[in-house]
């Protein structure tokens, strides 16, 4: 899901640096861009058990970690937009950095007080500071070099990103979940000895996430001091080329809106699963482990992802895009269902296997998505992004279903139907291309 914005640029125009080949230099200070939001995007999955065992918290509330993130993605994609088009590249990504301290820096205050809210808000700020730093970062990555070579540098700065999602459950289950081995009531405690409690705990996050600022804050300084090649921005198309031909809308594209649908649902599974990780695996039929302990599977679903993009590009070499997305949501349909239906280590790695298969999914259908779309692909693109939407409303909706009788461990039923959706639409997709046609 990280790879949006450079199909809406290329969508709408040339990015065209005067070089020879990739620029080394600036692309490792890209890369670590990519890492960064990849990191934190993934310590989200350690934040939910934090929180909801400081404030006791049901599974639906403590969906509001994600909802509060992945909101932010449907509100400033545009506004970042704009900011490239009005301070380009560079300044965009050093604003986005900026922006990500501040957020940073809030979960200082919130673990003080400590409050539940605050923690949304900070949240809330750093994923707007992500969003700008993912629309300038991604077409600027594409275009560091020659255009022949720009999926392979965008491969190699997707598996920066991965790297990160895989490194941060660690990170987070070391420095944060240690001291987190069951959730806090109020049962027995006054109102002061619970707050006291509630500090303690709140505390945990303050020395990572003030080491994440700071290295934030190095990164937008030294962004900002080294200069890197700039680019000049020239439209490829005359203005009338811009339009779309005769009364060509996009409901005559119904593969765009099915294809959006999928983003939806792909993006909510696979933020749901990974945000259920922790909580599921405590569960005394599955692994009964503590945080710290199932954090580290964690990192092995985030892990799965990274792996399986490296053979993705090598299976799509060879397979329609369509039957390989298919293949892979039926797979990962087929897991989470053996996760639900078994227990113990069987549950356990059923749904942590679900990762690789979940690789593919996403460059597979906004591909086949924006496919056919001729002029109209800069707002197919843009329906796309808001799509992403998704991460914030499945997680939510998969929260109501583990509060429910049902229970965290059918909950998993929701990305079930999901990946259903998404393997049906990839094995259908010719058949709606020829239908668009």
């Amino acid at each position: 899901m990280q790879t949006v914005s450079e199909h809406q640029a290329k969508s709408r125009a040339t990015y065209a640096p005067d070089l020879d080949g990739t620029d080394v230099r600036a692309m490792s200070i890209a890369t670590s861009l990519f890492f960064m939001w990849g990191f934190l995007t993934s310590l989200n999955d350690v934040m939910i058990p934090n929180l909801k065992a400081i404030f006791d918290l049901d599974f639906t509330r403590a969906m509001l970690v994600q909802f509060a993130f992945f909101s932010s993605y449907f509100v400033f994609a545009l506004p970042s937009g704009k900011l490239v088009e009005r301070f380009g590249f560079k300044r965009t990504m050093i604003i986005g950095l900026l922006t990500m301290t501040a957020g940073a820096l809030l979960f200082l205050p919130a673990a003080r007080v400590p409050s539940f809210y605050l923690f949304l808000s900070a949240l809330v700020v750093l994923a707007a500071g992500i969003t700008a730093l993912q629309v300038a970062a991604n077409p600027y990555v594409a275009n560091l070099g020659p255009q022949r070579t720009a999926s392979s540098r965008l491969n190699l700065a997707q598996a920066f990103n991965s790297f990160g999602t895989f490194l941060a459950p660690i990170f987070g289950g070391y420095l944060i979940l240690s001291r987190i081995p069951k959730a806090l009531t109020s049962a027995g405690l006054t109102e002061a000895a619970l707050h006291a409690s509630r500090m303690r705990e709140a505390a945990s996050v303050q020395l990572p996430y003030l080491g994440i600022a700071l290295t934030l804050a190095v990164l937008a300084i030294a962004l900002a001091l080294i200069k890197l090649p700039s680019m000049t921005f020239t439209q490829d198309l005359r203005p009338n080329e811009l339009q779309p031909a005769g009364n060509d809308k996009l409901r005559n594209h119904p593969q765009l809106l099915l294809g959006a649908v999928g983003i939806f649902l792909y993006v909510g599974a696979e933020v749901a699963i990974g945000s259920f990780l922790i909580s599921f695996f405590q569960l005394p039929s599955i692994g009964n482990l503590t945080p710290r302990a199932a954090s580290l599977y964690v990192s092995l679903y985030w892990g799965g992802a990274m792996v399986g993009r490296f053979l993705g590009s090598v299976i799509l070499r060879r397979f329609t895009t369509g039957r390989v997305l298919g293949v892979a949501a039926s797979t990962a349909c087929l897991l989470a269902v053996v996760s639900m239906l078994a227990g113990g280590h069987l549950a356990m790695f059923a749904i942590i296997a679900v990762g690789l298969f979940n690789s593919v999914m996403f460059p597979s259908i906004f591909t086949l998505g924006i496919a056919n779309l001729g002029p109209l692909v800069g707002r197919g693109s843009s329906l796309m992004v808001a799509a992403i939407v998704g991460g914030a409303i499945i997680p939510l909706l998969q929260g109501k279903i583990a509060d429910s009788s049902i229970g965290l461990h059918h909950a998993f039923i929701l990305p079930v139907l999901c990946y259903i959706y998404i393997a049906v639409f990839g094995f259908t997709r010719n058949h709606l291309s020829e239908i668009a046609n």
